[in-house]
């Protein structure tokens, strides 16, 4: 890269922040190897249970995005110490914890939806807590109603105000008997984040069991919590009097991985992602090497490479774990694009989140989004009314567009789309893509994509 963009990358990563736009010339197969770190949906929650400790906490491997940045100054605003110690090393001294006002939360929240995952700890260690209104992509409709219910259900009075939801527990928090409608990985999180200092025990029915939720039970256990994880998604919480700190190294971001895994596929690529690990991305493996994609599995990560050869249509449903995660659908889509026949896609777990994909029509991709779903003798995943289906047709030239980013993983597909496209393709709106993609422009250069990068502070 020219100096220019040097100096912008510097400019927008510092913090991993990425503002504003990219400029792509396409048609080149990205080759090389990145490598990646914690998992965002693992290293924020990690931070958040810190508060719960009566000594310092050490979580290794975070990755420099700016999701992390948020609850990073969230904590400083509650009095908890943060130092970064080496790059991707945090010590967490949460033993001043102190009551936040509104304006400091709200506004390092920004668009973050984890402040919601704070009202369990403050509420143990206030006895209140306050969250402003709650942001995130824009990807339909996600409410907190379970979160609240869950609080409720502890023995807190929730207080709806034009400023957001102020929390207390005038009689402390105890254990509950908690049963989801749907296993929602965020609300188990609340329910796991708040039990495990409530007095007596926490039954949690329907509870999502992802790769991330282990670490975090095994990072509470590490602090002193009981908790059991028992069949048919029941997880027992028997609550304790304190907390200690913990050490601990996230989990790979599985999320970023399979990303990159897509965008060789759809660049007819190889690229070794290091870090990955086979076991927590067993089921995309499965579905990439049935479009026709080739792996090699190592001690230290996982080469994804085109094979050569045409790649092939499949059916997908998206659910939660041990399913087709949502987050992967939308970048593995760019690389259906290219397969020889119809692929379908259904998403089951948010509503709207194929809207990106009006973008990759106006590229030249044929897709058609069916918005009530599609039957089919195939289907594996109960129907949900929120649910959608993207035929996609191929293979089909993507042509270079200019492109606006909607949210975090469809963001990743217009890089993906952009990079697949013969011609040259801007892509804006970059910062989205910053809240889980660590280093995005150092490994665009590492696999050798051909582009220029304008950053601007914020």
């Amino acid at each position: 890269m020219n100096s220019l963009v040097k100096d912008a990358k510097k400019a927008g990563e510092r913090v991993g922040l990425i503002s504003d736009t990219i400029t792509i010339h396409g048609g080149k197969p990205l080759q090389g190897r990145i490598r990646v770190r914690g998992a965002k949906n693992l290293a924020t929650k990690a931070m958040v249970a810190a508060l719960l400790g009566s000594s310092t906490s050490t979580l290794r491997d975070v990755p420099n995005i700016s999701d992390v940045k948020v609850v990073r100054d969230l904590l400083e605003v509650h009095g908890v110490i943060v130092t970064e110690t080496a790059p991707g090393v945090l010590e967490m001294d949460p033993r001043n914890v102190l009551q936040a006002h509104f304006a400091e939360i709200d506004a390092h929240a920004g668009s973050s939806r984890i402040p919601i995952l704070f009202c369990g700890p403050l509420l143990h260690k206030l006895g209140e807590a306050f969250i402003p209104d709650l942001g995130g992509c824009r990807i339909g409709n996600r409410p907190i109603n379970f979160h609240l219910d869950a609080l409720r259900a502890f023995g807190a009075v929730v207080d709806k105000s034009y400023e957001g939801i102020h929390l207390t527990a005038p009689d402390g928090l105890k254990g509950a008997n908690i049963e989801f409608p749907y296993p929602s990985v965020g609300a188990t999180e609340q329910v796991l984040l708040t039990a495990v200092l409530a007095k007596g025990t926490t039954e949690l029915k329907n509870a999502a069991i992802e790769p991330e939720i282990m670490d975090l039970i095994a990072i509470l256990q590490k602090m002193g919590a009981i908790i059991s994880v028992e069949p048919n998604r029941v997880i027992l919480i028997e609550g304790v009097e304190e907390l200690g700190g913990y050490l601990h190294t996230a989990l790979f971001d599985r999320n970023e991985a399979a990303s990159w895994a897509s965008a060789a596929l759809a660049t007819r690529g190889d690229i070794f992602v290091e870090g990955a690990h086979q076991i927590e991305l067993m089921t995309f493996l499965n579905v990439f090497r049935k479009a026709g994609g080739a792996f090699d599995i190592e001690d230290d990560g996982i080469r994804f490479y085109h094979p050569g050869t045409p790649l092939k249509p499949v059916n997908v449903e998206t659910d939660v774990h041990p399913g087709f995660m949502t987050d992967w659908q939308q970048p593995l889509i760019v690389a259906l694009t290219q397969a020889e026949g119809r692929s379908v896609v259904h998403e089951t777990v948010y509503e709207n989140r194929l809207g990106f994909t009006k973008a990759l029509v106006e590229m030249g991709a044929d897709i058609v989004v069916h918005e009530h779903g599609l039957d089919g003798d195939y289907r594996r995943v109960p129907r949900r009314d929120l649910e959608q289906a993207a035929v996609i047709e191929g293979p089909t030239e993507l042509r270079a567009a200019d492109v606006h980013v909607p949210d975090l993983r469809g963001g990743f597909s217009y890089l993906i789309a952009a990079l697949a496209a013969e011609g040259t393709s801007t892509v804006s709106n970059m910062g989205i893509i910053s809240r889980g993609y660590e280093h995005i422009i150092d490994k665009l250069e590492q696999l050798g994509a051909d582009f220029t990068f304008e950053a601007q502070d914020r």
